[in-house]
């Protein structure tokens, strides 16, 4: 019986799982079973969700640069037509003969050629003609007034240069005045120095106005007659008035000008 009894019995035989499940006992315990079972949750379901997601965005990502790529292969392809294009034109427009004017019609030779004039034209033709006759009118209407305006301050300006010029005439001039101081010197000792200066002031000519005189002593009794006069420049000069006082030889011997000063 004890042998059938061990026969039928497995638990020797499953003695593995049996140490499995108390050692996930023992874990449970240690580490609590909120935390074994989260973080067995969390292992289990973010690795595959990442590797997931992971590869979808690579998978997005190379699709997008494929698209670019293609984008920018279409765009190399436009500008190529484009400058093909431009060169192109350029080209035929450099070679190209210059344009007919709109209004003529080229025909053949022995032809003769006729004008072909647009109907805006033939209108515009009144149009300017009439406002030439208008610019006619007016320049008409108002021309005698602008030559009556220059006339009048033509007379104007000829009356007041007239009037400045009888101004100007009837006003004196400035006359040129000098001082001078004059040094007459006798023979000798002897001379009649009052005579000598009466001969002097006898001296009468227009410009010249005789002043103050003294007597100034020389040497071994000898003075000299120093007199003073204002002539005026463009009548009378230094070398007339020598000439006249010289004259008198029988007093004076020489003139001197011991000081001549601009008035």
């Amino acid at each position: 019986m004890a042998v059938e009894f061990l026969v039928n019995e497995k638990i020797w035989f499953d003695k593995f799982k049996y140490d499995d499940a108390e050692r996930r006992y023992y874990e449970q315990q240690v580490n609590g079973p909120a935390g074994s079972s989260s973080h067995q949750q969390s292992t289990s379901s973010s690795g595959p969700a990442d590797q997931n997601e992971l590869l979808s965005r690579i998978s997005h990502l190379e699709v997008e640069n494929q698209n670019l790529h293609s984008v920018v292969a279409d765009l190399q392809k436009a500008i190529f037509k484009l400058e093909s294009r431009l060169n192109a034109l350029e080209k035929s427009t450099s070679h190209q003969p210059s344009p007919v004017p709109p209004t003529q019609k080229v025909e053949p030779f022995g032809v003769p050629s006729k004008k072909v004039e647009l109907p805006s034209a033939k209108k515009a033709e009144p149009a300017a003609a009439a406002e030439e006759d208008d610019d006619d009118d007016d320049i008409n209407l108002f021309g005698s007034d602008d030559e009556e305006e220059d006339q009048e301050a033509a007379k104007v300006r000829e009356e007041r240069l007239r009037q400045y010029a009888e101004k100007k005439a009837k006003k004196p001039g400035l006359i040129a005045k000098s001082s001078i101081l004059l040094d007459v010197k006798p023979w000798d000792d002897e001379t009649d120095m009052a005579k000598m200066e009466e001969c002097v002031r006898s001296i009468q000519m227009d410009g010249l106005v005789w002043g103050a005189s003294k007597l100034v002593p020389v040497g071994y009794g000898i003075k000299k007659l120093q007199i003073q006069c204002v002539v005026e420049d463009d009548k009378v000069g230094t070398d007339i008035l020598e000439e006249e006082i010289t004259k008198f030889e029988d007093y004076v011997q020489s003139v001197d000008i011991a000081a001549f000063n601009k008035i």
